[in-house]
């Protein structure tokens, strides 16, 4: 059976799904998210799950009748559909991103003695949806929790632009590099830089900070997808970041946060709306 011929049997009913079906449906989808995006012909995906193309043809059929496949009228190409990720953005985490990171914020301020915050992106800018403050009085960009500040600014910031695909990190170095430029040291050969030293070493660190007597620490934290949402970072004094110290602490945040991207969901609410995340402001230790 070739391609035109099966394609022109897309207008039957789909049979129903064998009792394995529903391993065979899982395998049709995880063929077609690593797809192109215009997405695949019949004969491609049953060659990508080993099964005969008759039997590709009736699963995608199957998925096509309840929405979460679609395939284009033109090219006859099979790809995700919409009511796919629909059910995926109301899938969630068990807990909300703050609940889910808080523990591993306590943990690093425990161990450390120092400020630890979260930050998720906010279009242009980083907010802070939570922190744990250790007993050193610091001076943080973002302030407290419900603080925002231009991606770029501070090094957990930094580390989300860092790792951001590289055409959007460009649009957002355009708009910002005026918005950094009040900063006084910051223009965008430096900030680019900085990026590619972020982007070799895997976490931005200034032991000696915009702020005086400040100093601080960032790792990005990414969703189970391996997208960029966030980042943890460290807001301490400068004597007590040390070029002894700093791999200790380097070592620490990306080990928790490692451990995070795991759990992270891309279509958790926070990661769109961090405002709403961050607030009400809870007491903190």
């Amino acid at each position: 059976m070739n391609d035109d011929n099966d394609e022109a049997s897309s207008t039957t009913a789909p049979a129903t799904l064998p009792v394995n079906g529903i391993q065979r449906t899982f395998a049709v989808l995880r063929a077609l998210a690593d797809a192109p995006p215009q997405g695949m012909r019949v004969t491609q995906v049953a060659k990508a799950i080993g099964l005969t193309q008759g039997t590709t043809h009736r699963l995608l059929q199957a998925l096509v009748s309840e929405g979460v496949v679609e395939q284009d009228e033109r090219s006859k190409l099979y790809r995700l559909g919409m009511d796919l990720f629909a059910l995926a953005a109301r899938a969630g985490n068990a807990s909300d991103l703050r609940s889910l990171c808080r523990p591993a914020l306590l943990r690093l301020c425990g161990s450390l003695g120092d400020t630890v915050f979260l930050l998720v992106r906010s279009r242009f800018d980083a907010v802070c949806v939570d922190r744990v403050d250790g007993p050193f009085p610091i001076r943080a960009f973002t302030g407290d929790i419900g603080g925002r500040v231009a991606l770029g600014v501070g090094q957990g910031a930094l580390s989300i632009l860092a790792f951001l695909p590289e055409q959007e990190r460009e649009e957002v170095i355009r708009y910002n590099v005026p918005r950094l430029r009040e900063f006084g040291v910051y223009d965008e050969v430096y900030l680019r830089t900085e990026i590619e030293r972020v982007r070799e070493t895997g976490y931005a660190a200034r032991q000696a900070g915009l702020l005086d007597g400040m100093a601080g620490l960032g790792v990005p934290l990414f969703d189970c997808s391996g997208a960029i949402v966030g980042a943890l970072s460290v807001g301490t004094l400068t004597s007590r970041l040390t070029e002894e110290r700093l791999p200790t602490v380097v070592q620490m945040l990306q080990r928790e946060a490692a451990a995070l991207s795991r759990q992270i969901n891309p279509f958790d609410p926070a990661l769109r709306r961090p405002m709403h995340q961050a607030n009400p402001v809870e007491p903190r230790p």
